[in-house]
């Protein structure tokens, strides 16, 4: 099992997700700390969940790598998160920025 695969598993027990993609950018960080040339140091994870409702930026992100733990201990070493709730991803992309 991959770390993305393992990664997507606990993500999707642990948010009971509406959407869930995590994405091995770990090609981006070549040289960079953490890297390892056989990948899956660096993902990036976008949710949806309803989880979110009422957290904060802050808490949404110590809820992932609350969940990741195990995996960042393994060598899992970057996440990019974007975590939003159902009414977030429901607006426009640019509606945030008014």
């Amino acid at each position: 099992m991959t770390a993305r695969s393992r990664l997507s598993a606990i993500l999707t027990e642990g948010l009971r997700p509406i959407s869930l993609e995590v994405v091995d950018e770990s090609h981006h960080h070549a040289g960079h700390a953490g890297w390892r040339q056989e990948g899956e140091t660096h993902f990036r994870v976008k949710v949806v969940s309803a989880s979110f409702v009422g957290k904060s930026r802050v808490d949404r992100h110590r809820m992932i790598n609350a969940l990741a733990a195990e995996e960042l201990r393994a060598g899992l070493h970057a996440l990019a998160i974007e975590a939003r709730t159902p009414e977030e991803a429901a607006l426009p992309v640019d509606a945030g920025a008014r």
